[in-house]
């Protein structure tokens, strides 16, 4: 029994270490990226259909670009899709919610968290998708879209602001209508 275990254990690390060909590289790219394009692509769109399709133009072009695409060449061919199905546009700044502005410190569910996002511009949302909901890092997102670190982290703050605000106001609604 134990000499079995030892001869599948030696079967399975030889088809590991087996080199894999082109097209099984480029399908675990696919696997191990996918959710996040589509996650970002949908908060950006609130449509599955389009993301669907952000999904798919963002692998062929990181594809185009290289046959082993890496994290940051997904991550601007992501940008360029948005950019060219035109769901990432330069929008003119809303003023900020009030600073003095401080929410009650209810739970919110994830459903109306999802419906205050898209109450972002474009430019909030993606940088509060990246960095709150990605974890990337704001020298990285700084990066990815051209524009200085202190930015990104007035846009993040800025984002935030206005979703404490539409969750307020969404609660508000809620406690009206009862």
């Amino acid at each position: 029994m134990l000499f079995e275990i030892d001869r599948q254990f030696a079967k399975i690390a030889a088809r590991e270490m087996a080199p894999q060909s082109l097209a099984e590289k480029q399908r675990d790219i696919f696997d191990s990226h996918r959710h996040r394009v589509f996650s970002v692509s949908y908060y950006m769109t609130g449509s599955e259909i389009e993301a669907e399709e952000i999904l798919q133009g963002t692998f062929i072009r990181a594809f185009l670009k290289e046959n082993e695409p890496d994290h940051a060449i997904i991550d601007t061919a992501l940008l360029e899709q948005l950019r060219d199905q035109r769901v990432l546009v330069e929008e003119t700044p809303l003023p900020a919610p009030t600073a003095g502005y401080l929410p009650q410190r209810n739970n919110i569910l994830r459903t109306e968290l999802e419906e205050a996002i898209r109450f972002l511009p474009s430019n909030e949302r993606l940088v509060f998708l990246l960095m709150d909901v990605e974890g990337y890092a704001a020298t990285r997102v700084a990066e990815m879209l051209n524009i200085s670190p202190s930015t990104v982290l007035r846009t993040a703050l800025t984002a935030r602001m206005r979703l404490r605000a539409e969750l307020a106001a969404m609660r508000d609604c809620t406690r009206q209508a009862a």
